[in-house]
């Protein structure tokens, strides 16, 4: 797996537009996926293996109980992946990895903990389309013909309704990328994807490196270069008052701002 430790703003771009010059289309479209990450040092261990325990069986109850406790009407439908987005983007733990198209938004995350400052940042970039390659054929023929690049949760639905239906898809792990509904402007204003495993013990990096590592770079942002990075993405507007609508972005984005450089 290629890592590369940039720089400067500048390296930065160059690094993570990369490749994206599509021929067939004459246009500047990237087949990536990117995650930003304030410590470069943590890995792409899902919110419900940290749970602990025995999170196969409670990743179930933990969804059961989510829409039964959830408020009428928190969810588009009855789609167990829809009510799976809505859960993950409130915090529950899920086996789903939080993604974004936008490079930018993710060197947001990448630099927006000022309490990791003095820790390196990373931004993972994932060749998602070439990675879908390697889909069950059930999943791959959707894609085809839908002409899609990302699964869509209805897409997802008809070939495996449920969590557990997924894995019957093949008998090996794979990984998937999903593109959640717009349930609100933060996953809107975030260009959201969600990354998910076959398997629940499957993790990603770990994957990758047995299975693709070429389909995958990590872009380290040394702890030095991060207020230049983010200094540059709050003048470009990349910021929590537009990614984290609402008041508790707007304070978040102040509080940060007129924090000094100590």
């Amino acid at each position: 797996m290629q890592e590369i430790r940039i720089s400067g703003w500048e390296e930065l771009n160059r690094e993570l537009y990369a490749g994206s010059w599509n021929p067939d289309l004459r246009r500047f479209r990237s087949n990536f996926a990117y995650r930003g990450m304030a410590d470069a040092g943590e890995d792409l261990t899902t919110t419900l293996v940290r749970l602990g325990g025995n999170y196969r069986e409670l990743e179930l109850h933990l969804l059961r109980n989510f829409k039964k406790y959830a408020a009428q009407g928190a969810a588009f439908g009855d789609s167990e992946w829809n009510w799976l987005a809505l859960a993950q983007h409130h915090g529950l733990p899920t086996r789903l990895l939080d993604w974004t198209y936008s490079p930018l938004v993710a060197a947001h995350f990448a630099t927006a903990a000022l309490d990791c400052f003095h820790r390196d940042g990373v931004i993972w970039m994932v060749d998602y389309v070439a990675l879908h390659t390697l889909l069950p054929p059930k999943l791959k023929r959707i894609l085809s013909r839908e002409r899609s690049n990302a699964l869509t949760v209805e897409m997802l639905a008809e070939a495996a309704p449920s969590l557990r239906d997924v894995e019957k898809l093949a008998k090996k792990d794979f990984v998937l990328f999903l593109e959640p509904p717009s349930l609100d402007a933060r996953l809107i204003n975030q260009f959201a994807l969600f990354s998910m495993m076959s398997s629940p013990e499957a993790r990603l990096d770990e994957w990758l490196l047995q299975q693709k590592p070429q389909l995958a770079r990590r872009i380290i942002i040394p702890s030095e270069q991060k207020w230049e990075v983010r200094d540059k993405l709050d003048q470009a507007n990349i910021t929590e008052r537009v990614l984290l609508p609402g008041l508790d972005g707007l304070a978040r984005w102040l509080k940060r701002h007129y924090t000094p450089r100590g």
